[in-house]
């Protein structure tokens, strides 16, 4: 137990207005990025009404780019560095989530428990060059013979082994707390379809998560090009793609640096989840991860989705370590092999259970996590006469924040340009879109191209068959527009302008104006109708020799993925206008 505490005279107790004060003080201590996200966890098992919470940075890291602004946006009172380990400041506990030699100044028994799944990667930049996963290794958890941490959490027994290999005189403090971040995400499960909804995938849309660990080894370094070929070699109704990325490479790039490496992904229709909140909601959301040997890709295969590996890491971890096997064992993605065929059989083929016996090897105690850190949290107050809340911890984690996401460039109006292929039987027609993007190095078009209002490339709106408004307040009429951009391109087929939701007006080549409406089914809500969906249809449509009479009398289905509308057509004149 730490000795007398005393705070700086800014936290004198007599300015306090809430009483009683808490009666315990612990300072949680954060060395990266990743270390501190999971700070966030630790406050929600700890009730404001008995704890003090400070923090602070263990300064040092090479990966500290942004980590103030972050640690100072947490719920508790910052401290720098030089304020938490003052002569006479002490705490009843710190908490970290990554481990360092230099936590000893701190006066306070110190908690480490793991930021990934568990501890996995050679690091011989802070291992002091040992051959040990960082975080297990006896440079980091001892100083001058001493054991630093008072408890150091595993999330699964298999790491005592390599403990005891390691540093032996320090599995007396080891203790299997299992994996918060896994036990959240499986509470999170029912906000699957929330959680999705908050990405923009909605529908029979699949949502393929794309995550890259840092270094050299990592997805990103191995195959740089992969998100931008994810986003245009997939149809853009039947997928979303969303990037996680580790802190790390946040830390070291910056985000400007990071946007500007996927800027043309980004204008494609890549979303990128931020480092700091997110990753686990897009995990629950998710229908596929396309990864490496990162912890996020491995949760992933423990939530039993499909995992297809394109950068395995076997060169950087520890050998022994479940991550190594999951590298080296799991699915591969074929970099020359069309990438939709392989996204599609991994779907449909997938047994969740063909990786469960690696992934059960790195997280014990599945469903515990929370009562167990609670209970060692607490372990260090009794003697302030504080006890460890009754009711069951994990309600106290509760379900994940929606995730957020970014783009590189937030007034953008995103994918504006497609490319278009698609059939026509009797009266369905389907069609695939795919993002056009300039200088991806793709010559010939797959089908035709449909442009929105968006589009600012003269080539490219002189170019498209099938233009389409969006805007569904604009100024200028709708039937104003359509005869405006027939005028202005020889070569369009169909133009469209939403009107509602749910209706549009559309303009055939030779003049004619059709109102188009989605039909509701009897028990579900009304469908949208995207403008350049519905033109795209109805070039296909006359593709295969329809024509507007037929469309006015027996209507339309329009098949994108596993979607379809049904809309109806009404002839219009100007005054219907």
């Amino acid at each position: 137990m730490s000795g007398p505490r005393h705070r700086p005279e800014r936290y004198d107790p007599a300015w306090a207005t809430l009483r009683p004060l808490p009666a315990v003080d612990v300072l949680g201590v954060a060395r990266t990025l990743t270390s501190a996200t999971r700070l966030r966890d630790l406050v929600r098992l700890l009730p404001p009404q008995d704890v003090e919470l400070f923090f602070t940075i263990n300064t040092g890291s090479a990966f500290s780019a942004g980590l103030e602004e972050y640690v100072r946006s947490l719920p508790g009172r910052f401290l720098t560095w030089e304020e938490a380990t003052a002569p006479g400041r002490g705490f009843d506990l710190a908490v970290a989530f990554a481990v360092h030699p230099s936590m000893r100044e701190v006066d306070a028994p110190l908690m480490v428990l793991p930021h990934g799944v568990g501890y996995n990667r050679l690091v011989p930049e802070v291992t002091d060059g040992e051959p040990v996963a960082a975080g297990l290794s006896r440079g980091e958890l001892t100083h001058e013979g001493r054991i630093v941490p008072a408890v150091i959490g595993v999330s699964h027994p298999e790491q005592l082994e390599r403990l005891a290999r390691s540093c032996p005189e320090a599995l007396p403090r080891a203790r299997v707390v299992g994996d918060l971040s896994y036990d959240r995400m499986i509470a999170s499960l029912p906000r699957r379809d929330h959680y999705r909804r908050a990405l923009g995938v909605t529908g029979a849309r699949r949502l393929i998560v794309v995550n890259s660990t840092w270094r050299a080894h990592a997805l990103l370094a191995r195959a740089t090009d992969l998100p931008l070929r994810l986003v245009t070699e997939l149809p853009v109704d039947e997928y979303a793609v969303a990037l996680v990325a580790h802190p790390n490479v946040w830390a070291h790039h910056t985000p400007a640096g990071v946007d500007r490496r996927l800027a043309q992904a980004l204008d494609a229709g890549l979303m990128i989840i931020p480092p700091e909140e997110g990753w686990r909601a897009a995990l629950v959301a998710a229908d596929c991860v396309i990864g490496d040997h990162g912890s996020t890709s491995f949760l992933g295969a423990a939530l039993g989705l499909p995992v297809l590996l394109a950068a395995t890491g076997e060169d950087e971890l520890d050998p022994s370590s479940p991550s190594h096997a999951f590298g080296t064992g799991g699915p591969r993605l074929d970099p020359d092999a069309p990438i939709e065929d392989q996204v599609r059989r991994a779907i449909e083929d997938h047994d969740p259970e063909t990786l469960r016996g690696i992934t059960d090897g790195g997280l014990g105690a599945p469903g515990e996590a929370a009562a167990r850190v609670r209970r060692a949290l607490y372990g260090f107050f009794a003697g302030r006469g504080v006890r460890e809340p009754a009711g069951d911890a994990r309600e106290a984690l509760g379900a994940l924040p929606d995730p957020p996401r970014r783009t590189a460039h937030t007034d953008a109006p995103g994918v504006c340009t497609f490319d278009v292929t698609g059939d026509r039987t009797d009266r369905v027609v389907t069609l695939r879109r795919f993002p056009v993007v300039a200088r991806t190095g793709r010559t010939e078009p797959r089908g035709f191209l449909a442009v929105t209002d968006g589009e600012t490339s003269p080539l490219w709106r002189q170019a498209a068959e099938v233009a389409a408004r969006t805007v569904t307040d604009a100024g200028l009429p709708a039937a104003d527009w359509l005869e405006r951009r027939a005028a202005d391109s020889p070569a369009l087929l169909v133009a469209t302008a939403a009107l509602s939701p749910h209706r549009c007006l559309l303009r055939l080549r030779d003049g004619r104006l059709l109102e188009a409406e989605t039909v509701r089914e009897w028990g579900l809500p009304r469908p949208e109708l995207h403008p350049l969906v519905l033109g795209a249809a109805v070039n296909l449509w006359q593709y295969g020799g329809g024509g507007a009479a037929e469309l006015v009398t027996g209507g339309l289905l329009i098949r994108t993925g596993a979607a379809a509308v049904r809309v109806r057509f009404v002839p219009q004149d100007r005054t219907g206008d």
